[in-house]
């Protein structure tokens, strides 16, 4: 299962509709297609989107409702999902999920989800609608009506009678086991602020060398209920720690984050799925960062067509690309919006780097006038002191 685009409405958070696409909207070159997933003849999709933006411009909400609308394809009750509080007290939240499934059809799951004040506090949602849309890819005439079901009749709406299912899982559930789909979802969204290495029965030395190469070895051992940590710096006796904790001790932030993030992208590489993290550049350097990009841009490495999403502040990585349609600038004007920078930036030959510091985009940029009160507030701060 690949997902084509998802577009929501009726978020408290957002200003009008949010809607991304996953395929490709520009023209593809022969040079273009090493860094991209073909699904079909002239149909690709980026196997790395962006989601840039300044402080505070909602690029973390904008990635939570990424990560519920793929729950929701998971038949993950909205309820157990972490991401769940995009929703807010949201009257009726319409997600709209357009996937291509393994029988090579192209579908559409619309699912309209309300909110209900809990007792204990915060809010209990439930699914009040569900239409299921499908069609062959071979009908699609053109990569404008790849998503389009316009005049199309559903093919199974929900049924609010079906007690067999809660009513905070989608009905997608039938679909998948009928078509026997799935979709892979790997999240670091709560490792942004916490850095703590969980408990695994493999690192790949390969990992930790790339990382910190002064590190001779590093593994975990259970005995009994207990897990041990061991850990030998070269030239050093070796350490054994009793909870990973302790290890901030020893190494660095980046490479106990490295670590998380390059052990799930063997498992994400491994079965097509997709890997959403909050601040791509957050404790690692720009090599460490490129790096991961280009792995997910490789075609020899991603041949399952495994999605990286992620957020960032960096303008540089966007040097990265040769498209601009696998970019997305968030900011909150307002309210929240993301515009792909293919409908910005027409030539794709522009630095995007410039283009974004430059200000040339609208937003993408702090407020001069904010620099200049934050200026004046400071070197009045400073003459009190003196």
């Amino acid at each position: 299962m690949k997902i084509l685009r998802i577009t929501v409405n009726g978020l408290p958070l957002f200003k009008q509709e949010l809607d991304l696409l996953f395929y490709t909207q520009q023209r593809v070159s022969e040079g273009d297609k090493e860094k991209l997933y073909k699904i079909e003849p002239n149909y690709y999709l980026h196997t790395a989107c962006a989601f840039i933006g300044i402080n505070a411009s909602g690029k973390t909400s904008v990635l939570k409702v990424i990560n519920l609308a793929l729950n929701i394809l998971r038949n993950e009750p909205i309820n157990h999902v972490e991401s769940r509080n995009i929703l807010g007290g949201c009257e009726n939240a319409s997600f709209k999920i357009c996937f291509f499934d393994n029988k090579r059809n192209i579908c559409c799951l619309e699912t309209v989800i309300k909110s209900k004040k809990a007792k204990a506090g915060g809010y209990v949602y439930s699914i009040v609608e569900e239409k299921l849309w499908e069609k062959p890819v071979s009908s699609v005439k053109s990569k404008k009506y790849l998503t389009d079901f316009s005049g199309l009749r559903p093919i199974a709406a929900r049924n609010t009678d079906e007690a067999y299912l809660p009513d905070d899982v989608s009905f997608i559930i039938a679909h998948n086991k009928k078509t026997n789909d799935r979709i892979d979802v790997f999240s670091l969204l709560s490792y942004t602020n916490i850095n703590v290495l969980p408990f695994t029965d493999d690192i790949p030395l390969e990992v930790i060398t790339f990382l910190d190469p002064t590190i001779e070895k590093l593994c975990f051992e259970k005995i009994e209920d207990k897990a041990l940590i061991h850990l030998k710096f070269k030239g050093e006796e070796e350490l054994i720690l009793n909870n990973a904790v302790e290890l901030e001790q020893y190494l660095s932030s980046g490479t106990i984050k490295g670590i998380i993030t390059f052990s799930m992208v063997k498992e994400v590489l491994t079965s097509g799925g997709y890997l959403l993290i909050d601040e791509l550049e957050n404790h690692f350097n720009k090599e460490i960062v490129v790096t991961l990009m280009r792995f997910f841009m490789d075609s020899t490495l991603n041949k399952s067509g495994s999605t990286l999403i992620f957020t960032t502040h960096y303008s540089e990585l966007l040097d990265e690309y040769d498209r601009n349609d696998a970019i997305y600038i968030v900011r909150n004007r307002n309210g929240i919006t993301a515009e792909n920078l293919s409908y910005i930036l027409k030539r794709n030959d522009i630095k995007k780097s410039d283009a974004y510091q430059s200000g040339f985009l609208e937003g993408t940029t702090p407020a001069y006038e904010a620099y200049l009160r934050l200026k004046k507030n400071l070197a009045a701060s400073l003459k009190s002191v003196r």
